[in-house]
């Protein structure tokens, strides 16, 4: 007798992601949770890179500012609270100096634009259907940054919006990179600041669009993340405390069901040893005896460098040793 319902890994796309082919993830942060994840891997990622962004709305924008390259000006910022922000970017990005913001916002800009046309895979988590207009503009802000609630205008997408800003989002990746995939998936994130029938309705809005956008697009792939929260782990005790974010055993799960689904038997060897790499660089070695910290490093540096004669595939993610 079953007690639960499996959500098993997709068939047919084992392959698709490996170390030697780009990644571009832009979402909520549930794509920060997958993308650390395939960081650690050393994968070749770029992900969130003008910070979380929840709609598809907000996609759509940072999207088409990378494919145009058209850079970040004085115009594109505003002074809130002594801090400098973007109506296009999370405020992970905000800064209280304006010049210093812009010049990070335009490398961020070029490295993205880079790393969109070398991709071969292009990740898209949607979190809500909910979007915020500025009152005097109408434009869709992807962070409010604490503004008071009179400036915006609250909207919920349609279906037909969410098709069509999809739809034109992919347009445009293609329109540089025309032979990438696209992996869309809905974050399991619940927004209960839209009440619990506020954040069915988000969700079942995202779904009914992307399915659409999945059934019209070659090489457009639906990964079912909320599903395997929802109908498979089903369980608050796969939360966190605040009830609404998947726990890391839950997101662990999560990219356990990605590697089988999208990885190769061979990518999946590379990431467990590249994982044990990444773990050493976190650890911080319990004692002060500058002997014992040599040591430390010097089998870090022996451990890199076995990995790169292992898998060569692995050298251009490899980062310096900072400890």
């Amino acid at each position: 007798m079953d007690f639960r319902t499996v959500v098993k890994p997709l068939e047919h796309h084992s392959g698709l992601i490996a170390h030697d082919t780009g990644i571009f993830m832009l979402g909520s942060c549930f794509t920060d949770n997958i993308g650390r994840r395939l960081t650690d891997a050393l994968f070749p990622v770029c992900a969130n890179p003008f910070g979380t962004l929840y709609n598809p709305a907000s996609i759509h924008r940072i999207v088409e500012r990378i494919v145009s390259g058209t850079p970040f000006t004085e115009a594109d910022i505003f002074t809130h609270g002594r801090m400098n922000h973007s109506f296009l970017c999370h405020s992970s990005l905000s800064s209280v100096d304006a010049a210093g913001m812009l010049r990070n916002l335009n490398s961020r800009l070029e490295h993205s634009r880079r790393c969109l046309l070398e991709a071969n895979t292009l990740i898209i988590t949607l979190g809500t259907s909910w979007i915020y207009r500025l009152v005097s503009t109408g434009e869709v802000v992807a962070n409010c940054h604490k503004l008071p609630a009179a400036v915006f205008h609250r909207e919920l997408l349609t279906v037909d919006d969410v098709e069509r800003l999809l739809n034109d989002t992919l347009r445009m990746v293609k329109d540089i990179n025309r032979d990438i995939t696209t992996i869309l998936t809905v974050s399991p994130i619940r927004h209960l600041a839209d009440g619990a029938h506020g954040n069915t309705i988000s969700k079942a809005t995202l779904q009914l669009g992307v399915d659409r956008v999945v059934n019209s697009n070659d090489n457009t792939i639906y990964y079912p993340a909320y599903e395997i929260v929802n109908d498979d782990l089903r369980d608050y005790r796969f939360y966190a405390s605040d009830l609404c974010h998947p726990s890391d055993t839950a997101v662990d799960y999560i990219y356990a069901n990605f590697s089988e689904s999208f990885f190769s038997p061979a990518t999946k060897q590379i990431a467990r040893m590249a994982e044990k790499y990444t773990r050493r660089l976190h650890h911080r070695p319990l004692t002060d005896d500058e002997d014992a910290r040599a040591e430390f490093l010097k089998a870090t540096d022996r451990m890199r460098t076995d990995l790169i004669n292992q898998y060569p595939v692995l050298k251009n993610s490899i980062t310096d040793i900072t400890i």
